[in-house]
C-alpha cells in the first residue's frame, strides 16, 4: 500500500512540475530564421533583364533627384555622374558597380551577444511595427501613441519568443517633443530589452545621437568596428532622396552601421499601376540609394528594401495582402539577389480598422510571401493594423504567435533517420496508432508547431471558459506578459551614462513639436 501511494505521489509530482514548465514565464527568443526551403521566384530570366535595363534607363535618361544636400551632389559629380540642379544622371553600369562594395551579409550585434543576428544569405529576421502615430488595445480603444505605450511594445518584443529584433519607432509616442522624442525611445530599446535595435532618421543629428548613444552601450571602439544598429531609410519615391533622410544614411555609412534603403510606394500613385513598371522604378531607387552609401562609404552595410503596395481605386486608400503587392515583392527579392545585398520587404500589412478576419486573412498573405520571397529583415512582422497607422497590442501578440509558423516552415522537410520515421511504421504496423509507440514518445514535444495564443479546446471547454474570441485571447496574454516581464541586466554605469547623455542633450533645446 505504501509503494502504491509513494508511486502516485511521484507520478503526481512528475505531472506537477510539467505542469510548472509549461505555465513558468520564459524570455526564451528563438535564432533568427534560417531557411531549408527554395524562394520562390515569379520572374524568368528573359523579365529580369528587361527590367534591369528598364532601370539603369531610368538612371541614365531620366535621372534621380538629390534635393538639398550639396554634399551629396559633389560626391556623385566626382564619380562620374552627369549632376543638372539637383538631378543627377547616373552612367549606365555606374550604380551597380558601386553597389558591389556593400557586404553581402552582416552581423548586427545586440547587447547580449546570444541574439545577435545574421542579416543576409539564407536568413530571415523578424523585427516589429515601425512608425504608426496611434495605438489600439480593447480597454483604450484607438488613441494617440504615449511614450508609456512605446515601453509597453518594446517590452512585449522583448518577451516574443519569435521575434529576433526590437525594432525602432514602434510607435510614435506623440506626448514628448518631436525633437527629442528620439532620445526616449533609444533608452527604452537600449535599457528595457536586450536584442537588436534600431536608429532614429528623422533628422541628422538624430543619427549622430544614435550612434553617440550606442557608443555609450556598446563602447566606441567596439561601434567603430562592428554594426549595432539598422536604421529605416526610406527614399521619397518617385526617384527623390531628400536632405533628412540621406544626411541620416551619411552618419550611419561613416559610423559602419546599416541602413535600409527602402522605396515607399503605393502602386498607382508612386509608381506605375504595372508590376513590371513599378519593379523597374524600385529597381533604378535602390541601385542609386545603395550606391550613394557605397560614395559615402565603400564597404558600409547596406539593406535593399522594398515597401510596395497597390491602391483602391475607388477610394485612393492603400490596399495590402494583395497579389500584386506579391508579385513585386517576389520579383524585387530576385532582383536583389542578383544584386548580392540583403533584402528587406514584407511584414504583418492589413487594412483593417480591427484585428478580425481582414486583417488575419491580409496578414497572413503578407507574411507567407515574406518568408517564400527571400526576405532577409522583415520591418513590420508585428502589430500593424489600419495601413500602418496603427499599433495594436491584441495584433502584436497574434502576429508574434502566428511567426513561429514561419520558422517551422522555413525548417522544410527533414529526411534524416528520424525524419523518416521507418521505426515508428515498423512498430506499429497495419491497424494501429502511433500515440504511444517510441517514435512519437520522443518527438512529441517538437514535433508539430505549438500556438502560445490560439484557442483548439472542445467546444464545451471554451464555453464554460468564457467562449472568448482570439482579440479577448490576445488582450488577455498582453496583460500577462507585461505583468512577468523583467528588465534585462545593465551595467549600472551604462545605465546612468545613457540617463545622463539623454538628460543633458534634452536640456540642450527647447521643446518643438512639429
Amino acid at each position: 500500500m505504501n509503494d502504491q501511494v509513494a508511486g502516485r505521489r511521484a507520478r503526481g509530482g512528475g505531472g506537477a512540475t510539467r505542469r510548472a514548465e509549461r505555465t513558468a514565464v520564459s524570455f526564451e527568443t528563438a535564432r533568427f530564421i534560417e531557411r531549408n526551403i527554395p524562394n520562390f521566384e515569379i520572374l524568368n530570366e528573359e523579365a529580369l533583364q528587361i527590367i534591369e535595363y528598364n532601370a539603369e534607363t531610368i538612371l541614365e535618361e531620366i535621372g534621380v533627384n538629390f534635393v538639398e544636400n550639396e554634399g551629396a551632389l559633389q560626391r556623385w559629380r566626382e564619380a562620374g555622374a552627369d549632376v543638372r540642379g539637383e538631378r543627377v544622371h547616373i552612367p549606365r553600369g555606374l550604380a551597380r558597380k558601386l553597389c558591389s562594395t556593400a557586404p553581402k551579409s552582416f552581423t548586427q550585434h545586440a547587447r547580449n551577444p546570444a541574439r545577435n543576428v545574421e542579416i543576409g544569405g539564407r536568413n530571415l529576421v523578424l523585427a516589429p511595427v515601425y512608425g504608426p502615430p496611434f495605438v489600439r488595445d480593447m480597454e483604450g480603444g484607438r488613441r494617440y501613441a504615449t511614450i508609456a505605450d512605446f515601453r509597453n511594445f518594446v517590452k512585449l518584443a522583448y518577451m516574443s519568443k519569435w521575434l529576433h529584433h526590437s525594432g525602432g519607432t514602434v510607435c510614435e509616442p506623440t506626448d514628448v517633443p518631436v525633437n527629442k522624442r528620439h532620445l526616449d525611445m533609444l533608452l527604452a530599446h537600449m535599457t528595457l530589452s536586450d536584442k537588436p535595435f534600431m536608429g532614429s532618421v528623422t533628422a541628422p543629428e538624430r543619427a549622430v545621437d544614435s550612434v553617440a548613444m550606442a557608443k555609450i552601450l556598446f563602447g566606441a571602439d567596439f561601434v567603430d568596428q562592428n554594426t549595432v544598429m539598422t536604421s529605416l531609410v526610406n527614399i521619397n519615391s518617385p526617384m527623390t532622396f531628400d536632405g533628412i533622410m540621406m544626411g541620416a544614411l551619411e552618419t550611419y555609412a561613416q559610423a559602419n552601421q546599416a541602413s535600409i534603403v527602402s522605396p515607399f510606394i503605393v502602386g498607382g500613385a508612386m509608381a506605375p499601376v504595372t508590376v513590371g513598371g513599378t519593379l523597374t522604378q524600385v529597381l533604378a531607387e535602390v541601385l542609386a540609394g545603395v550606391a550613394y552609401s557605397q560614395l559615402v562609404r565603400a564597404g558600409s552595410p547596406v539593406i535593399a528594401g522594398a515597401f510596395v503596395t497597390s491602391i483602391d481605386m475607388n477610394s485612393g486608400a492603400p490596399t495590402f495582402g494583395t497579389p500584386e503587392a506579391s508579385h513585386i515583392t517576389y520579383g524585387v527579392g530576385q532582383l536583389v539577389r542578383r544584386l548580392g545585398l540583403p533584402y528587406r520587404s514584407a511584414g504583418g500589412f492589413c487594412g483593417s480598422k480591427l484585428p478580425d478576419a481582414q486583417a488575419a486573412y491580409e496578414s497572413a498573405n503578407s507574411l507567407n510571401m515574406g518568408l517564400l520571397s527571400g526576405v532577409n529583415f522583415m520591418l513590420h512582422a508585428c502589430g500593424w493594423l489600419e495601413g500602418g497607422l496603427v499599433s495594436s497590442y491584441e495584433k502584436f501578440v497574434m502576429d508574434a504567435d502566428q511567426l513561429g509558423t514561419l520558422h517551422h516552415m522555413a525548417k522544410g522537410i527533414i529526411m534524416d533517420e528520424n525524419g523518416q520515421g521507418m521505426d515508428a511504421i515498423r512498430e506499429v504496423g497495419p491497424g494501429g496508432h502511433y500515440l504511444g509507440c517510441e517514435h512519437t514518445q520522443a518527438n512529441f514535444k517538437t514535433a508539430f508547431w505549438r500556438t502560445d495564443l490560439l484557442d483548439y479546446k472542445p467546444f464545451e471547454t471554451w464555453a464554460e471558459e468564457g467562449s472568448r474570441d482570439t482579440m479577448q485571447l490576445a488582450n488577455e496574454r498582453v496583460k500577462k506578459m507585461l505583468n512577468d516581464y523583467v528588465q534585462p541586466e545593465l551595467d549600472v554605469a551604462k545605465a546612468e551614462a545613457l540617463e545622463a547623455f539623454v538628460a543633458e542633450r534634452k536640456a540642450s533645446e527647447p521643446d518643438a513639436f512639429i
